[in-house]
């Protein structure tokens, strides 16, 4: 808000008794005073910028953007002008012309950090990470002390896998400007990248208890990674939806009857390559009964065309690459095209897009695969779950209604043989004799309380040695020197590269056992593990995403891996180290039944998932809300 104002008396006294009524929130009253100044001087720049602000409060976006381009046009010196457009075009995800606006605003003032900042955030958001990190080193050589541009670059280095250079910057972000909304999760969740525990479970702490009491303190992802309570999950979840959407946009489906041939389903992610989510779904995307159901994809980015993205372009009816297009843009292309159920498969992780969703384009929107936690907000109908991850008397903690498949929500795509190992143990660092216990999962998951019992482990098992990914440098560092703080020779911990998939799933036979994370347990890292032949010993938490590996070692016939304590946990794989017998009778019942297990099943789920969207389909063709159903076996 600018208080600068016109030059013309009344129209000055106008402005200043406006400004002071729009600072103390007495808008109705601000608003006819602005509207006095224009009707008297109507290009003013200040006053309609500021009648611009008031209206952007009421949700009157469109009408703000009009307001702030006539200025502009007339006004062409005032760069605040297109910084205020650039905002809402960017939280309407009309990137492209928030990006103009900034860059408007840049030439007329090359040094305003606000401008800079917010013109970082929307490269981050292009996927032009680097682009967007030197935008924030501009607007903090322009204004050293902008501790927003400082968690802002925190988070584009943890983007780049920068993860050391991004806990600094959050650090020295929060130091400038502790009060930012969500960042203490934010830099706890860095600090996990890199294995820097320093603080962790006062930080945690923290977190938890302004959850409780209703304020941002973490993102949903972010989250799952340190707190097991699906209540609590519940709570952040709701909070941030409040924030991110609070004022619902008009819904573009109203009740409309659709009455198709086929049921039309739109799978909507930015994952269609090589990434997790496409290595498991690309053979249900195949599989659809085509008959019965009519496919589309729509690719958020980024738009990397390789040979996974090919496999689903050609699995599907049609394949749309809306990266650039606005939330509102892709939401009216899934309304125009009549989907009757539209499937989101990235929730609240990187390059999600809830806001096409609360434009509800569909008559049935469902939460899948991607994020392992309700999404707390009203748009999003059904969460597809199993009775492992959401067990019976859980379904209070999501705000979606739960449809149960009967075996691992996961679904799978395993074809062929896995390759035998391309390395021999010495050849991969690992002791060609000595127990090696692996956990391939992703270093955020890792945390000191499960780190606890493996070094336990390590102590108990003589000659054993803890194999785990490299993937940078400070993860190797800390780790080691929180070994040695717990009396174990950082020589036992061995940490393998980065390896192509074929490759890395190989290398799973090198190993004897894979031990899980808490409380976030393995997902695909639990299915590539039985799939090569590895067991998994996992601790079941109580929310969805502590709860995948179990429902995934029931889907392979092996119940007995999944314990429901630490102890038990520590117990069961301290007990199969040490029991060659044991070990090897639990592997060989592994390779007999991978084949025929439901987990590996790709028809079978998708079966049972075709049969969840078509009686959620039924329900909404009688008119009938959505409600909590299971799909029998």
């Amino acid at each position: 808000m600018t208080n600068e104002g016109p030059p013309a008396d009344r129209s000055a006294n106008d402005f200043n008794e406006a400004v002071r009524l729009h600072r103390l929130g007495r808008l109705d009253e601000a608003e006819p005073l602005y509207r006095a100044v224009l009707s008297r001087r109507p290009v003013d720049p200040d006053a309609l910028l500021n009648l611009g602000l008031i209206l952007k409060t009421r949700g009157q976006l469109e009408n703000a953007l009009g307001l702030w381009r006539t200025g502009f046009v007339n006004n062409p010196e005032r760069e605040a002008l297109p910084i205020a457009s650039g905002k809402v075009l960017a939280s309407l995800g009309r990137l492209g012309e928030a990006l103009a606006a900034f860059d408007q605003a840049l030439r007329i003032a090359p040094a305003n950090f606000d401008a800079l900042n917010c013109r970082g955030n929307v490269l981050a958001r292009l996927g032009r990470p680097l682009e967007a990190l030197a935008s924030y080193d501009q607007a903090l050589a322009a204004q050293p002390d902008y501790g927003l541009a400082l968690i802002n670059r925190g988070n584009v280095l943890g983007t780049l896998g920068r993860a050391e250079e991004s806990v600094a910057s959050y650090r020295e972000g929060r130091r400038l400007n502790a009060a930012t909304v969500e960042t203490l999760g934010q830099l706890l969740h860095q600090q996990l990248q890199v294995c820097d525990w320093t603080d962790y479970d006062a930080s945690r702490a923290v977190i938890t208890q302004h959850i409780g009491e209703g304020r941002p303190a973490d993102l949903p992802f972010s989250f799952l990674a340190h707190n097991d309570d699906p209540a609590a999950q519940l709570a952040c979840a709701q909070i941030h939806a409040k924030g991110r959407f609070p004022a619902r946009p008009a819904p573009l489906w109203r009740g409309e009857a659709y009455r198709h041939e086929k049921i039309r389903v739109a799978y909507v992610s930015a994952d269609f390559y090589t990434h997790a989510t496409a290595h498991l779904i690309a053979g249900l995307l195949e599989r659809h009964d085509k008959a019965r159901f009519e496919i589309t994809a729509y690719a958020l980015g980024p738009s990397i065309e390789d040979d996974k993205r090919r496999r689903i372009r050609a699995a599907v009816h049609e394949f749309h690459d809306v990266a650039t297009l606005s939330d509102l843009e892709v939401a009216r292309a899934i309304r125009a095209a009549e989907a009757d159920i539209v499937v989101d498969l990235k929730g609240y992780t990187t390059h999600c897009r809830p806001g096409i969703f609360a434009h509800r384009p569909a008559p049935l929107q469902i939460s899948y695969l991607g994020f392992p936690a309700t999404m707390g907000a009203d748009f999003m109908d059904y969460i597809l779950a199993d009775p492992h991850v959401i067990p019976a008397g859980s379904e209070r903690f999501y705000s979606e209604q739960v449809i149960r498949l009967p075996n691992s929500y996961q679904v799978n795509d395993r074809t062929g043989e896995v390759e035998p190992p391309r390395l021999t143990r010495a050849e991969a660092g690992l002791p060609p004799g000595g127990f090696v216990f692996a956990s391939f999962n992703a270093n955020y998951k890792l945390t000191p309380h499960i780190y606890d019992v493996w070094m336990r482990l390590l102590r108990a098992v003589e000659g054993s040695v803890l194999w785990l990914l490299h993937t940078n440098d400070a993860v190797v560092r800390n780790l080691r020197a929180e070994a040695l703080a717990r009396g174990v020779s950082p020589d036992r911990l061995v940490f393998a590269p980065r390896a192509p998939i074929e490759a890395h799933l190989a290398r799973h036979r090198l190993a004897d056992l894979f031990v899980d994370t808490l409380p976030i347990s393995a997902h695909t890292t639990a299915s590539d593990a039985l799939w090569a032949g590895l067991p998994l010993v996992t601790c079941a938490g109580r929310s969805f995403a502590s709860r995948v590996a179990a429902g995934v070692l029931h889907a392979v016939g092996l119940p007995e891996l999944v314990t429901e304590s630490l102890e038990a946990y520590e117990a069961l794989a301290r007990d199969l180290a040490t029991q060659p017998a044991r070990l090897a009778e639990l592997k060989a019942r592994l390779a007999a039944r991978i084949k025929g297990a439901p987990l590996f099943d790709t028809d079978l789920s998708r079966r049972h998932i075709e049969a969840a969207y078509t009686t959620a389909w039924e329900r909404q063709q009688r008119g009938d809300p959505p409600a909590a159903f299971d799909i029998a076996p």
